[in-house]
């Protein structure tokens, strides 16, 4: 059993809410989380029609029959419960009776503020961070073998005894785009949709122009934003926004685009394996996106918000990852080279002098084996990410 960092936030919203929904991508484990940290409530997934058909048949009846409440899987496939809900929590006034899980594609949280605000507690799971594959004792022993195998519980579980992982990220990738974004945006051509995909995957940590990512896929930039936003929704990708103090620099406004898993947009990019990533042109920007990554599984794993961004002037001075934290800014740079060059500093050094008092002691992160200091800049190895680094980093 893989302990998820995210159990202990679930027990605190439990005692603080009537309700806890726990939401993230498909397949990152939220199912598994919830039935292991609520192992005496009942479980029903209303993914099974005749569950379904059974609750939305009587649903004052079917709650009566739940005094301890219970945890109800993909609640999105049922809207029309979230009102009996409402009433059924109201009513008896516990805490932690009711678990609920579901994906915001399909307006999860849209129902929660119509129907249960202020009685929910939210909590975001995202696949598998480095640090829990270390506790596991499942961590890959290499930067390009973690980045490449991604975060995916599936991928990690020994009974599977998955060799070849682009079988199970293929399934993923197309179960995703015939199930679910047919569902939401009732796409009539898939191959565009999924060349729209491909599109994203090689922008990763890149300056997203949407009005030319929508001209190289032969799609309206309204198409385009509506596509972005279910993808942003399934939690496949994260757009990192600029931070907006200029510190006398004229900024860049549009956001940076990332991948959440790494597999996964390595399975897009047709990086067959973990050797061909250790030369594949867009290391750096992937090794970029695990870092944004592991960084918004930390913060969402202590039910922080994300509040995570970067700084880029009009001169290309950038830093990578921006974050307020104690009354500081604080600045990382990533850098996917595992020999340690001088000149990776610069920017985070020409930053702080932009920044002045108001800035921290600067972290930078490579794939390097060791961590030590360089005039005042915190370099730390990529796999100590799991372990302080990524609180230094993530507040």
């Amino acid at each position: 059993m893989i302990h998820r960092q995210a159990s202990r936030l679930l027990g605190q919203m439990a005692k603080g809410f009537p309700v806890v929904a726990l939401t993230g991508p498909r397949q990152s484990g939220k199912t598994t989380l919830a039935r292991q940290a609520f192992p005496d409530k009942p479980y029903f997934s209303l993914e099974d029609l005749e569950i379904r058909q059974r609750v939305m048949a009587d649903p004052r009846q079917f709650f009566a029959l739940l005094p301890n409440g219970a945890v109800l899987d993909e609640v999105q496939r049922c809207p029309e419960i979230f009102s009996y809900l409402q009433g059924v929590v109201d009513q008896r006034a516990r805490m932690g009776e009711f678990v609920i899980t579901g994906s915001q594609q399909f307006g999860l949280l849209g129902s929660i503020t119509q129907s249960l605000a202020g009685r929910v507690g939210l909590v975001q799971l995202l696949p598998l961070s480095l640090g829990e594959l270390a506790a596991a004792g499942l961590n890959p022993k290499t930067l390009e073998q973690t980045i490449w195998l991604g975060g995916y519980p599936a991928l990690y579980d020994r009974r599977r005894q998955l060799d070849r992982p682009a079988q199970w990220l293929s399934a993923y990738a197309a179960t995703y785009v015939e199930r679910d974004v047919r569902q939401v945006l009732e796409v009539s051509n898939l191959s565009l949709f999924q060349r729209f995909v491909l599109m994203c995957a090689a922008r990763t940590g890149q300056l997203l122009n949407l009005s030319a990512l929508a001209a190289d896929c032969g799609i309206s930039h309204t198409t385009a934003r509506s596509w972005l936003t279910v993808l942003e929704a399934s939690y496949v990708v994260y757009l990192l926004q600029p931070y907006h103090q200029n510190f006398g620099k004229r900024l860049v406004k549009m956001p940076k685009l990332y991948f959440l898993d790494t597999g996964l947009l390595c399975h897009l990019l047709r990086v067959d394996s973990s050797e061909t990533l250790a030369i594949h042109a867009l290391r750096g920007p992937i090794f970029e996106s695990w870092v944004v990554s592991e960084t918004l599984k930390h913060r969402w794993n202590q039910g922080l918000p994300a509040d995570i961004y970067f700084w880029r002037d009009n001169h290309g001075t950038e830093v990578d990852l921006l974050f307020e934290h104690a009354g500081k800014l604080h600045a990382v740079e990533i850098k996917s080279g595992a020999t340690f060059a001088s000149d990776w500093v610069h920017a985070c050094q020409r930053w702080q002098r932009y920044a002045g008092a108001a800035a921290a002691d600067p972290v930078l992160v490579y794939g390097g084996q060791d961590s030590y200091s360089v005039k005042n800049v915190q370099v730390r190895a990529w796999h100590t990410l799991g372990a302080q680094v990524v609180g230094t980093i993530a507040g």
